[in-house]
């Protein structure tokens, strides 16, 4: 009986607990459990994107686009631009764009990152405009018991 015991709990030591290496706990994985949203790298607009110009020199690219997330040091005429974030418990979006360039000059654009191929955007009709009123300073309990008094009190 006891060494069936003993086996029971070697091999429940032993088996791996966290199948998922960013797993940190096991309420992690519940659905009311917040995620914080975490984005890392070059966010790339639509209009950055749909300035950009074959041509162009590096300095030009770095000026619309900002640093690039990754410079090779074997590759110094590819530059990538990379982007993700992960919404609270839904998968990670990965968004990369590289340009390449050859004699300092814009040769290449490649990636997932594309400007839309209409020139204007309509807008969502699902959107609504909220106009929100300025905002006006209510007098708290005390500040409202000091003037009832005839005393103001200091700002």
């Amino acid at each position: 009986m006891i060494s069936g015991l003993v086996v029971f709990a070697a091999v429940g030591c032993a088996r791996d607990k966290k199948p998922d290496e960013t797993q940190t706990s096991v309420l992690e994985g519940l659905p009311f459990v917040y995620r914080m949203t975490v984005q890392q790298g070059n966010i790339l607009t639509e209009d950055m994107v749909k300035s950009l110009q074959l041509g162009m020199t590096k300095r030009q690219v770095n000026f619309v686009l900002g640093t690039p997330m990754l410079v090779d040091f074997f590759h110094a005429d590819r530059w990538d631009y990379t982007y993700t974030i992960k919404r609270g418990h839904q998968p990670m979006d990965q968004r990369n764009l590289t340009l390449y360039f050859q004699d300092d000059l814009l040769t290449r654009i490649a990636g997932d990152v594309r400007p839309a191929t209409q020139g204007v955007a309509s807008p969502d009709p699902g959107v609504k405009e909220v106009r929100v009123p300025d905002y006006e300073p209510r007098e708290g309990l005390i500040t409202k018991g000091l003037k009832a008094v005839g005393a103001e009190p200091k700002d």
